[in-house]
């Protein structure tokens, strides 16, 4: 197996190790996953809580109705609203309520702990937490902040 395999199977491994952590804490404290929070985070982050969805979809790097069905769940429990554009009826914007910024920050509360976490102790120096940020960019992983 060539190195490169090697570490592409070993990135994909330790993808899926962190989203069951992060889904295990974000449920088990939040009755969210982690693919509902970083909706959330994105929202959140957005000029007034609010995006149109076929923006949330491409900062999010997923189809339109992928994020329609993400929606769905956080608007029936009170998360998120839909809301429609004054000037065009065929935009929708999906907005934060105020329940949803509430629980999002503590959310995010979880989130930041359960990095920490991870990337703490002598294993884990400040300098090597960046230099893997940076090679996660350099194979096209951003930030939420796009980043």
């Amino acid at each position: 197996m060539s190195e490169a395999l090697d570490a592409a199977l070993r990135l994909v491994r330790a993808q899926a190790a962190l989203v069951r952590r992060f889904d295990a804490r974000l449920s088990g404290l939040h009755g969210v996953s982690l693919a509902d929070f970083t909706l959330l985070l994105r929202l959140g982050q957005a000029p007034g809580g609010r995006m149109r969805r076929v923006d949330l979809a491409e900062a999010l790097g997923l189809t339109a109705s992928g994020v329609t069905r993400g929606l769905a769940p956080l608007e029936r429990i009170g998360l998120v609203s839909r809301e429609p554009d004054a000037r065009d009826a065929r935009v929708a914007y999906a907005a934060l309520t105020g329940t949803g910024r509430r629980r999002l920050a503590e959310m995010l509360a979880t989130a930041e702990e359960t990095a920490a976490e991870l990337f703490t102790g002598p294993a884990w120096p400040a300098a090597d937490v960046a230099s893997l940020a940076g090679l996660l960019t350099r194979l096209g992983g951003r930030g939420l902040s796009g980043s």
